[in-house]
Parts: structure tokens; C-alpha cells; sequence
């Protein structure tokens, strides 16, 4: 596990070494792959096909083993934390199906996105699919309010999107109205996860209320980290189609403060790139205006995200699930700092 020493202050040894933090519950995460896998069996058999090809693009799986970790912290995993982790994960599948719609992205892990192989109005219906099954699956649970929560959450996403998608090319796109929407497009299937997680547990809502911040904050930092390497990345590493953020007049963190501290005239010429659709690549950005401090902010933005995240966590008693999930931070910074190397 990577330690970020100004995140993790700490006495308690980190659990499985340096391995990355969610190695501690990887039993639990491969039973939510199966899990997983057999709701492809719930699908008609004409579309199974289709719907085993996304569920079988195996991803980090950050929801479920972020609601794994809260369990474990909580005083034990059960099956309801894996199934919530299932559910939401479903969710984000069909999410990042639509996105790749809307992006134009042809490869995701290193493997073709659906709309690639069948076409936009095929994948669109997949994502609506997948969307629904999570839902009806929600309610398996005897409790009315988290089916409730698992509705607004998959609500907080796509308004999130839609947003996202009105203001594309919008210049008098503002930092404040960027962490709104990525709260909602990012930060909200984290934040349910973590804060679902704690209900089951049965804790109290003012813990459950920290635990969704701490999720809210880590899944915002992990979306400002996204955001950056869009601009910075490599296919080849990332594996994943990028540059994408900038074609399609994504206003992201780190273009809002290349516009705050580009010159007028840097900033024409920014403006007129974007509104174009022109193509760029990070030397261009680079001759316009402070590409590296830009990507710099974002960086430290982010990270300010995970302090606040990790005091958040003060309210569970320590264990190894805690330090993990503090390790869960530690480790994105890690991630950060690479960006920051790249840039």
C-alpha cells in the first residue's frame, strides 16, 4: 500500500504490507465478480451476450470494496454490503456505457466500448438496461429508505451528466458549478456507497453522514484526478480513449484555471480552440497559457479533498478496515503525484 505521509498519520500498521489497499478484502470483491456475472443470467437471452461483454469488462471496483471496508470497519461484512456494492457498481457500469456514447470513446481497458462494436443506439439501451436491473435489484432490501437512496444516487448522476452536457462550450462555466456536477456525476455513487455501507452496518446517522462526506470527497479527488489525466495520461497506460475532455468542450478543473490565468490574449485564443473543437495536445495548451500550474491547482485541490476525506473517518474505531480506507486516500495520492509528474 502507498503511504502519502501528510495523509496518513498513523500508528497502526497498514494491513497486507504495501499492497494496495483494497488487496484486504479481495475475497469479498471476487465474490462481488461472481455476483456480478450471474446477473447477466437475468438478462433475456437474446441480449446476455451484450450485457456479459460490459459486466466482463472487469474494472477497480472502487464502489464495492469501498462499501466492503465500511462494513469491516463497522463491525463485520455481510452479504447486504456486498450486494449494495453490486447494485451501485451496476449502476456505474451503465454510466460509463453512456459516456462513452457521448465521448465518442472507442476503448476502455484496453478493450473496445460497447458503442464501438454495436453502434450508439444499441449501447444506449444496454446502459438503460443495466440502469434498471440495479434498481429493481435495490429491492431486494426490506428497507424502503435505502432503495430510496440507491434511486437518488443513480438521480445524482444522470442530472449530473445532463448538466455536464448543457454547459459544453460554455465559458461562463464557473469552478463552484465544476464540483457541483462532478459531485453529482462521481462524487455520488462513492458517497452512497460509503454511506449505504454504514447503514446496513446499523450505526448511528451522524456516523453515516460522515461516511457519505468521506466517500463524497474521495470520489470528487478521484474525479479531479480523472479529469487531469485526460490532459496528461497515456493511452497506452491508461488504457482508455483521452483527450477526449477538450473536443468535446468539457470545461474541466484544470482548463477553468487555464482560462482564470491565461492572458487576454492567450485567452482569445484558448476561447476560439475550444469553441472550434480543434484538436490539442499538451504542448499546445502549453505555448497558451500555465498548463503546468493549472494542472498543479487541480492537484492541490484534490488533495485538500482527501485530508478532509480522512478526518471524516474519525468516527469509526480503528482497524484495519479504517486504515485502509485511509490507505484508499493515501494511494490516490499517489496517483496525483504521477500527474504531476506527467504534466
Amino acid at each position: 500500500m502507498v503511504v502519502a505521509p501528510d495523509i496518513m498519520a498513523t500508528t497502526t500498521t497498514p494491513p497486507r504490507g504495501d499492497l494496495f489497499p483494497f488487496e484486504l478484502v479481495r475475497p469479498e470483491l471476487e465474490r462481488v465478480e461472481v455476483s456480478i456475472r450471474e446477473q447477466v443470467r437475468g438478462f433475456d437471452p437474446a441480449i446476455e451476450p451484450y450485457v456479459a461483454y460490459i459486466c466482463n469488462t472487469s474494472g477497480k471496483r472502487i464502489r464495492p470494496a469501498l462499501a466492503i471496508l465500511v462494513g469491516g470497519a463497522a463491525g463485520g461484512v455481510t452479504g447486504d454490503h456486498l450486494k449494495i456494492g453490486v447494485i451501485l457498481e451496476l449502476i456505474h457500469m451503465a454510466t460509463l456505457v453512456h459516456d462513452d456514447i457521448i465521448d465518442g470513446a472507442n476503448t476502455r481497458r484496453m478493450v473496445p466500448t460497447a458503442n464501438a462494436k454495436w453502434g450508439n443506439a444499441l449501447s444506449v439501451l444496454l446502459g438503460d438496461a443495466l440502469f434498471s436491473h440495479a434498481l429493481t435489484l435495490a429491492t431486494d432490501f426490506d428497507s424502503i429508505d435505502i432503495c430510496r437512496k440507491v434511486g437518488n444516487a443513480a438521480r445524482e448522476v444522470c442530472q449530473g451528466e445532463i448538466i455536464q452536457t448543457q454547459r459544453r462550450f460554455d465559458l461562463t462555466f464557473t469552478k463552484a458549478e465544476y464540483f457541483r456536477v462532478i459531485g453529482m456525476k462521481t462524487g455520488a455513487l462513492f458517497a452512497a456507497a460509503t454511506g449505504l455501507a454504514g447503514k446496513l452496518s446499523g450505526l448511528d446517522e451522524e456516523t453515516e453522514a460522515r461516511l457519505y462526506d468521506y466517500g463524497m470527497k474521495l470520489g470528487t479527488a478521484y474525479q479531479i484526478y480523472d479529469d487531469c489525466l485526460d490532459l496528461v495520461g497515456s493511452e497506452e497506460v491508461v488504457g482508455k480513449t483521452l483527450r477526449t475532455d477538450l473536443v468535446k468542450g468539457k470545461l474541466t478543473l484544470p482548463i477553468l484555471y487555464l482560462l482564470m490565468n491565461a492572458t487576454e490574449a492567450q485567452k482569445t485564443k484558448l476561447n476560439r480552440m475550444l469553441l472550434k473543437g480543434e484538436p490539442m495536445d499538451t504542448s499546445i495548451l502549453a505555448g497558451i497559457a500555465d498548463y503546468e500550474g493549472a494542472i498543479e491547482r487541480s492537484i492541490s485541490d484534490a488533495l485538500n479533498l482527501l485530508r478532509e476525506a480522512v478526518a471524516e473517518l474519525d468516527c469509526l474505531p480503528d482497524s484495519i478496515y479504517r486504515q485502509a480506507l485511509i490507505g484508499t486516500a493515501g494511494y490516490l495520492h499517489k496517483l496525483l503525484d504521477n500527474c504531476r509528474v506527467m504534466a
